[in-house]
């Protein structure tokens, strides 16, 4: 996703962490993440999932391919779902292929 001004783009803050409690439980229980500080997810020993806010909404960055991070809107409870639905998908996937990409 291409955001308009990459400058307004920052760390996520607690009160806004705060906003994704649903789906940061949801994460917390997913096999193979680990959370390293708040909101911000290992898997094995790199970084794979942080998020950041900007005045447009809440965003997830997550690393799939192994090299670069995608980011995904996280503003609301169905986009959180989608996210995490996606996550565990992948991590499935990877499971099944037996073994890690990254």
């Amino acid at each position: 996703m291409q955001l308009e001004d990459p400058e307004s783009m920052r760390h996520i803050t607690p009160d806004n962490l705060d906003r994704l409690s649903a789906m940061l439980g949801d994460l917390r229980k997913t096999p193979g993440l680990q959370e390293k500080k708040p909101g911000v997810f290992y898997r094995k020993s790199r970084a794979f999932l942080h998020f950041h806010e900007d005045p447009k909404g809440l965003f997830a960055d997550l690393r799939l391919s192994g090299v670069d991070f995608d980011r995904f809107e996280v503003t609301s409870r169905a986009e959180q779902r989608a996210l995490v639905k996606k996550i565990r998908a992948a991590l499935r996937n990877e499971e099944e292929e037996g073994g890690s990409r990254t």
